[in-house]
């Protein structure tokens, strides 16, 4: 192969590297997760690396012994980080492939959540 052409396709085989990377990163800020208790006291939602952002309690939550209400929070939250890492692991699924760098970047996940 031609230095030239060899050059070509390297900066080509860049470009798309850096296309696919951008578009990974956009698509992770837009991942998070949103989970509501069973009986609706509590919702919580947390963003892709699983840190809340939100909590919400309706009138009912108020009902609760504080340490009922502390794991039912606690359980809730834990459900939407759940669902949060799995849309993080299809992001970057789709993005990596399957990739030494994916089973890094997975292997402290549930088992449920990784495929």
């Amino acid at each position: 192969m031609e230095p030239a052409q060899w050059l070509a396709d390297y900066r080509d085989r860049l470009e798309r590297a850096a296309y696919g990377a951008q578009r990974a990163s956009e698509s992770l800020r837009e991942v998070g997760a949103t989970a509501t208790s069973p009986r609706g006291e509590v919702t919580v939602s947390v963003n892709a690396a699983g840190a809340l952002e939100d909590i919400k309690l309706v009138p009912a939550a108020r009902k609760l012994e504080a340490e009922a209400l502390a794991r039912l929070i606690m359980t809730t939250a834990r459900e939407a980080q759940r669902i949060a890492a799995g849309r993080m692991a299809e992001v970057m699924a789709g993005y990596l492939g399957d990739n030494p760098a994916l089973i890094e970047i997975t292997k402290h996940l549930p088992a449920e959540v990784v495929r």
